[in-house]
């Protein structure tokens, strides 16, 4: 029997590629098909909004087939953030073609005006020839370029709904002027025959319009990610061998030393080594307060630094600072499509098909019920121009890039789509307490020594923690420096996990931590438990000292720490109480303490779930899902990540010093990038927004198209007012995804 262990199956690579040509949803699915038909794709994901795919592949070498593939679909393959970089210099950037077209059509459209006084303007059919031609094949040979390849690719889209409309009443009107009888022969007045060029000449400058518009509004819906990019310094001040001198930002390495001057944007993230200022991390954290930093301060690149200047040590350069995953994390939300998306697909998938079916069915039935070709021909062709699914393939994507985009700029990053739609339905939010709830800063607030002085207890506790980054561990140690005390340094440091730790300090072998582990260890606690259990009431964790000798162990002192809510914390749990949502407590702490924190966070008591392992909070967070509830799980650490992904929605919160910040933010669908509680409400609120506006936005899609073709097909609407309508819908659409960047936390949380 055969060893050998089977290879592992290479995890998939991500492509980004932009895309060029894209009108409508038709198109986003025939760009999908012929992505997914290249060997080697695992999934591809396209969006209409920001004109971009993302295909998951086994082969990053892949890229110029891929590009191939979306360039035989008749699409135009483009860098990965075309649509986001490219930016204008006037807002009436590509409104030349636009403004030809109204030009062309004006004189055609005029007859119309005159019609109302009773005036006889129209133009002669050679004229009105001349103008519409140049507009139907020259402006309007886009829609038949992209048509084309629809149909060789025996799929249909808007540019061919298009295409087949405007040219079958472009067609019409020189059959009808090429047939006209010459009355001049028989001494009577030549009559014009009444011709169609203006309708197909409007339609396309129509939608030629609604695309441009729209266009205009996409370029608002990635003005967040534009933002976040221009953050990016182009330069940097490096200390050299021979002194300060300007690098690009993509030459600096990790560990050399860079020079910030006063109003400058840090290049990269670092470490402060000299110097003190404040910087402005509101593009971070949404926080518009400077902050001060010191020597050995975390630095984030893109933030502003403040009045001094300032050398600070390089740790993070390129893809790995906190400003590109933030960009990634934005970029990821929005080129992901919504679960919601899926209903829009499946009807894209059939759509154009069973609109060519109905503008046939439109034209027979006019036809074989005793009307004129002319009229069964015009009332096809308005169903052909007002069933075009523009607004259909845009609904979904411009309100998730609108509402990503905007609770980015308040330190909201939403990581995935999935998590934004789903957010909005949660009716439990579970925290956890240490760094969440509270400051996470604990202070040692007592210390009762059994058989030792007050500062030979602390001596000890101190030395044993000493190589702990644990925040009771810091606190013992910050105590110790406060007292001056010697530390010594501990060998043989073990920690237990959730329970404490243990070794050897000047040859005694102690141990530290819970009194649950005290007691299992057998430990006398009786001379300290009164005070141990006063101290516990009061909301104070509480942790005891022993010695291991050889005839058991020795409790050698107790020790309680306390910690003291977050700012806002007590205002942030009411706010989601009083939109009734469930608030619950996680902690590790004994019930006591947890009850009593709970306590002054106006938390009830059977909303704390106490003396929970960080093992087990993943468990806990299942066992409130079981109910039937939709639990959002909030928590800042690298225990927290199992809960974080249990959870139907892990909110991240992020630690401005590191300390499993990253790991949260991977297992977490949201990442509030600044620990105020109030954001969690913030983030269900854009969520609960933004979703509001995908379905307004699906809603009108729908009804548009299900009360403009039957009302096209049965001729109430001329092809002049269904391409009005058609490119009016594309335009509200997006303009109703742009309300959402109005919205502010403040809002949410009234």
């Amino acid at each position: 029997m055969s060893t050998e262990t089977p290879a592992a199956t290479p995890s998939p690579t991500t492509i980004d590629i932009g895309i060029g040509g894209m009108t409508c949803a038709s198109c986003v699915m025939r760009v999908e098909k012929a992505l997914k038909k290249v060997p080697g794709v695992d999934s591809a994901t396209v969006n209409l909004a920001t004109e971009s795919a993302r295909i998951a592949v086994h082969d990053a070498g892949m890229e110029a087939r891929l590009r191939r593939a979306v360039r035989d679909a008749g699409y135009e393959p483009l860098a990965p953030s075309a649509a986001i970089d490219a930016v204008d210099a006037s807002p009436w950037a590509g409104f030349g073609p636009v403004g030809i077209g109204l030009a062309l059509c004006a004189p055609l459209v005029l007859p119309m005006v005159g019609d109302l006084f009773g005036k006889d303007w129209m133009l002669p059919a050679f004229w009105q020839f001349l103008l519409a031609t140049p507009v139907q094949f020259v402006l309007g040979a886009r829609f038949y370029k992209a048509g084309w390849h629809a149909l060789l690719a025996r799929s249909g889209n808007m540019d061919l709904l298009v295409a087949l409309g405007t040219t079958a009443g472009w067609a019409l009107s020189m059959w009808l002027w090429l047939t006209a009888p010459d009355h001049s022969a028989h001494g009577m007045p030549n009559m014009e025959p009444h011709l169609y060029f203006e309708g197909s000449a409007v339609v396309v400058t129509l939608v030629l319009l609604g695309k441009w518009l729209e266009a205009r509004a996409k370029r608002q819906t990635t003005a967040a990610i534009r933002a976040l990019h221009s953050l990016r310094p182009d330069t940097a001040h490096l200390m050299g061998r021979d002194g300060e001198v300007d690098v690009p930002v993509a030459e600096v390495l990790v560990g050399d030393k860079i020079v910030v001057k006063p109003g400058e944007r840090f290049p990269v993230d670092g470490t402060l080594l000299e110097g003190r200022t404040q910087v402005d991390e509101s593009m971070l954290t949404g926080e518009p307060l400077p902050v001060a930093k010191d020597v050995g301060a975390k630095l984030t690149g893109g933030s502003i630094n403040g009045e001094g200047r300032v050398v600070l040590e390089v740790r993070a350069v390129g893809v790995d600072t906190v400003l590109s995953s933030i960009i990634r994390l934005v970029e990821d939300a929005q080129a992901a499509k919504a679960p919601i998306q899926r209903l829009v697909d499946q009807v894209s998938a059939v759509f154009v098909p069973v609109v060519l079916v109905i503008a046939l069915a439109t034209l027979l039935g006019w036809y074989f019920t005793g009307h004129s070709f002319e009229v069964a021909l015009i009332h096809a062709v308005a169903v052909l121009v007002i069933a075009c699914p523009c607004a259909l393939g845009l609904a979904t994507p411009a309100a998730i890039m609108a509402g990503t985009g905007v609770a980015a700029k308040f330190g909201i990053l939403i990581k995935d789509a999935q998590a934004l739609e789903v957010a909005h339905t949660v009716n439990v939010v579970a925290f956890d307490k240490t760094g969440t709830l509270t400051v996470g800063q604990p202070r040692l607030t007592a210390l009762v020594p059994v058989g030792l002085t007050n500062d030979e207890a602390l001596a000890l506790a101190a030395a044993l923690q000493s190589g702990s980054e644990h925040p009771l561990a810091r606190a013992v140690l910050q105590a110790a420096k406060d007292k001056a005390l010697t530390v010594t340094a501990p060998t043989d440091v073990q920690a237990v996990a959730g329970r404490g730790t243990q070794g050897k300090v000047g040859g005694q072998t102690l141990l530290l931590g819970s009194l649950r582990w005290m007691a299992e260890l057998g430990v006398d606690m009786a001379p300290v438990a009164a005070q141990a259990a006063d101290l516990q009431m009061g909301g104070a964790t509480v942790s005891a000292m022993a010695e291991q000798q050889s005839g058991g162990v020795k409790l050698l002192a107790l020790l309680a720490f306390a910690d003291e809510p977050k700012p806002g914390a007590r205002e942030a749990l009411a706010t989601l109480k009083a939109r009734g949502i469930q608030t619950v407590m996680i902690s590790g702490d004994n019930r006591g303490a947890a009850e009593a924190m709970a306590k002054r966070l106006g938390l009830d008591a059977n909303d704390v779930l106490a003396e929970v392992l960080p093992g087990d909070k993943a468990a806990k967070v299942a066992a409130l899902k079981a109910g039937g509830k939709v639990v959002a799980m909030v928590g800042d650490g690298v225990n927290d990540a199992p809960a974080l992904a249990a959870a139907d929605v892990g909110m991240a919160v992020a630690n401005p010093n590191g300390g499993g910040t990253d790991v949260a933010m991977h297992a977490a669908g949201i990442t509030l990038m600044r620990g105020d509680p109030l954001l969690v409400a913030a983030a269900l609120d854009i969520s609960r927004r933004t979703v509001s506006k995908i379905r307004q936005n699906l809603f009108w899609a729908f009804a548009y198209n299900a009360a403009g073709i039957p009302l096209a097909a049965l001729g109430y609407l001329s092809p002049v007012v269904a391409g009005a309508a058609m490119a009016l819908s594309s335009v509200s659409v997006m303009t109703n995804a742009l309300l959402l960047k109005r919205w502010t936390p403040e809002q949410g949380d009234k």
